[in-house]
């Protein structure tokens, strides 16, 4: 399992996610450029996602939903900040509305992804930054820790 550690700081308020992956720095950074290797894994198995939109770059938007096991969909952006191929990403991550407008009843946060080589693979540490505590027990209380958990796993078969 590449997820070797999460934690969270409702005083910060951050939630931090650290992997380790056995692929170079290179392969992990193409999961995230590409649209169709991000729709494996950026969702929980039970909530796979499609990529609707996918600009890496700064000013970029990527959209997105998630199909639940009943057929439900989540709808979801990233507007994004910073990009440097392939350390690391920056960008806004907020739920949304059917068409992809921002659903500014639930949380904002700002992600930062990051990408290190390390002993042969890469060392990923994903934190998200929430503006209060209380956005960030939101999305705690609504699974974030197990979905990105079950998310991020998912890499080292696409790697394999």
């Amino acid at each position: 399992m590449p997820v070797t550690d999460i934690s969270h700081d409702l005083e910060g308020p951050t939630l931090t996610i650290t992997a380790q992956f056995a692929a170079p720095v290179e392969r992990i950074w193409e999961i995230y450029a590409d649209p169709r290797q991000l729709e494996k894994v950026w969702g929980p198995k039970e909530y796979p996602a499609t990529v609707v939109d996918h600009s890496l770059a700064p000013g970029g938007r990527v959209t997105y939903y998630m199909t639940g096991p009943e057929g439900d969909r989540h709808y979801g952006y990233w507007a994004v900040l910073e990009v440097d191929p392939p350390r690391s990403f920056t960008y806004e991550d907020g739920f949304a509305h059917e068409d992809f407008s921002p659903n500014t009843d639930l949380p904002i946060s700002t992600c930062v992804s990051t990408f290190t080589a390390q002993d042969g693979g890469t060392r990923a540490v994903y934190v998200t930054t929430f503006a209060n505590s209380e956005s960030l027990q939101t999305v705690l209380d609504m699974g974030v820790e197990e979905g990105s958990r079950s998310a991020i796993d998912q890499i080292d078969e696409l790697v394999a």
